[in-house]
C-alpha cells in the first residue's frame, strides 16, 4: 500500500483516486472547490462529475498540503491553465524524493510549456516526473473496464514505480522515455477532436472522418518529431489510440465542443454550458505557435483555431483543408 495524492477533482481526478483506492492505496483527493468536497465527503460520491461511482475509501479535501503530507506519490488532473499554480503548493509539502505525475493534457499558454515541464519548472532540479497519457474516459476506468495507457518519464525507474502503483486488474500501463511524443500526442489529439465534432454535425460521412483521423495523425506526428518525439510513439496508446478514441468515442467533450460548432453555436456559447473543461480550445492556438516555433505547418488546427475565434465558419474552414493544395502523402510539410 502507498500514500497517493490525488490533486484535482474533476472526472479524470476522481476515476483516478477510486482506481487507486480499488488496489488498495491510502488516496486523498484535493479539490479546490469547497463546496463540491463538501457534497463529495457527505454523499461519498461525485454526482457533478462522475456520477454513480463510489469514493469507496478516499480521503477527500481542501487543503493541498493536507493532501500532500506523508504521500509517496502526487498524481495531478488538473485543466493545464491551473497546473502550475496547484504545483506551485504541492511541491513545498513533498519531499524531493516523491515524483510527480501529470494526468493532464494541454499546453502552457505563454510559455508553451508541456504539462511534464510546468512540473520541473515548479519542482526544480531532481524530482522524479512522469506522465500518465492514452486513451481513457474517466467513468470507464472507474467502472473498472479494461484500460491500457502509456507511462513516460525519462528516469526509468520512476516509469517503472508507477506502472507498478497503477496496474490492476483493470489497468495496464506500458513504459516509454518518449515525454514529449506521449504530450504531444495527449494536447494536440483534443483540436483533431473538436474537427472530428464538426464533422459529425456536418454530416460528412465516414470517408471524411477517416481522412480526418488519418491526416490529423499526421500533423501531430510532424509536431512532435521536430520537438523530438518518436515516430513509434505516436502510432501507439498516447497517439492513435488517444486520437480514435477521442475523435469517435461519445464520452468526449472536445468532439461534443465540435459538433456544437458545427450546429452554429459559439464557442462562448459553449463553454459557458459545459462544466468539464474541453481542453482542445485552450490548446489550439498555443499548438500554432509551437508549430511556427519549430517550422511545422498545423492546417487542422489552423482552421479549428478560426473557427473558435470566429473569424471562419465550421462549413468554410473545412473547406478550405479541401482545396489546399495537393501533394505526397509522405510530404513533411503537410
Amino acid at each position: 500500500m502507498e500514500t497517493i495524492a490525488v490533486l484535482g477533482a474533476g472526472s479524470w481526478g476522481t476515476a483516478l483516486s477510486v482506481h487507486l483506492a480499488r488496489l488498495g492505496h491510502d488516496v486523498r483527493l484535493w479539490g479546490r472547490d469547497a463546496a463540491l468536497v463538501g457534497r463529495l465527503t457527505e454523499r461519498r460520491e461525485n454526482s457533478e462529475y462522475l456520477p454513480g461511482v463510489a469514493l469507496e475509501t478516499v480521503a477527500v479535501t481542501t487543503s493541498v498540503e493536507v493532501a500532500v503530507a506523508g504521500a509517496t506519490l502526487v498524481v495531478v488532473a488538473v485543466p493545464s491553465q491551473g497546473l502550475r499554480a496547484v504545483v506551485h503548493r504541492a511541491v513545498g509539502v513533498a519531499p524531493l524524493a516523491v515524483p510527480f505525475v501529470s494526468a493532464t493534457k494541454g499546453l502552457e499558454h505563454g510559455t508553451l510549456y508541456r504539462m511534464s515541464q510546468v512540473l520541473a519548472d515548479e519542482a526544480g532540479p531532481g524530482r522524479p516526473v512522469a506522465v500518465l497519457s492514452g486513451p481513457t474516459f474517466a467513468a470507464e476506468v472507474a467502472a473498472g473496464l479494461p484500460t491500457a495507457v502509456a507511462v513516460a518519464s525519462t528516469d526509468v525507474d520512476t516509469a517503472s514505480r508507477v506502472q507498478q502503483q497503477f496496474r490492476g486488474p483493470s489497468v495496464r500501463l506500458y513504459a516509454t522515455d518518449d515525454v514529449v511524443g506521449v504530450e504531444i500526442g495527449g494536447a494536440l489529439k483534443n483540436v483533431v477532436a473538436i474537427a472530428a465534432g464538426v464533422v459529425e454535425a456536418l454530416g460528412l460521412g465516414h470517408n471524411a472522418m477517416a481522412a480526418l483521423i488519418t491526416r490529423g495523425l499526421v500533423e501531430i506526428s510532424r509536431l512532435a518529431t521536430a520537438m523530438g518525439g518518436r515516430p513509434d510513439t505516436l502510432a501507439g496508446l498516447s497517439g492513435l489510440g488517444d486520437l480514435v478514441l477521442t475523435c469517435t468515442g461519445q464520452r468526449s467533450r472536445n468532439r461534443q465542443v465540435g459538433i456544437e460548432l458545427g450546429r452554429g453555436r459559439t464557442v462562448d456559447e459553449i463553454v459557458r454550458g459545459q462544466r468539464m473543461v474541453a481542453e482542445g480550445v485552450r490548446t489550439a492556438q498555443a499548438a500554432l505557435e509551437l508549430g511556427a516555433r519549430h517550422g511545422v505547418e498545423l492546417p487542422i488546427t489552423e482552421q479549428m483555431q478560426a473557427v473558435i475565434d470566429g473569424r471562419r465558419t465550421p462549413q468554410a474552414a473545412l473547406a478550405e483543408l479541401m482545396i489546399r493544395p495537393q501533394k505526397s502523402e509522405a510530404d513533411a510539410r503537410g
